[in-house]
């Protein structure tokens, strides 16, 4: 009778060392399969989700005052996102090979907090979800609205034209 209870004993303590380590592996997940492609897209879990209704500044673009837009707004959704449990909700399409998709962090929808913050526009041809958060942060001053910046498309479309 004792032997069957050691081995019980074992058992029990092996089980728990599993559930610990598994525990670990799903903590340090999330740091490794999730992050910020730029301000208005992001990779989890080895997917690429493009943020539904918002267009943030191009990594590369810059304001006319000299402001990095496009860097800022990639570091304030990683920023926003460090930590946090993330989930995508695909909308059922794609834009330049990215699933569109609203994505939360611990439940904070990214799309509106990028356009609260000043770090993105609400893409009105898409969506009209996140007016009210774009004309806040315009009254407001904050982030792109306080600096001399054109809008992302706007920013292409120039870019376009000096290529060709």
């Amino acid at each position: 009778m004792k032997s069957k209870s050691v081995n019980q004993l074992r058992a029990t303590r092996a089980c728990h060392r599993l559930s610990l380590a598994a525990i670990a592996i799903m903590i340090a997940l999330p740091a490794s399969a999730q992050k910020s492609v730029d301000g208005d897209s992001l990779e989890l879990g080895g997917k690429t989700y493009r943020l539904h209704g918002v267009d943030a500044p191009d990594v590369a673009q810059v304001c006319a005052d000299g402001w990095p837009a496009g860097h800022v707004a990639e570091q304030y959704l990683a920023t926003l996102m460090e930590g946090k449990e993330l989930s995508c909700v695909p909308l059922g399409g794609e834009r330049g090979g990215e699933i569109v998709a609203i994505c939360r962090a611990d439940d904070v929808d990214l799309g509106a907090a990028m356009v609260t913050g000043g770090y993105a526009y609400a893409e009105v041809p898409h969506s009209a979800r996140y007016i009210s958060q774009e004309a806040a942060a315009a009254s407001a001053l904050r982030g792109i609205h306080a600096h001399a910046c054109v809008t992302p498309w706007e920013w292409r479309a120039r870019l376009g034209e000096e290529q060709r």
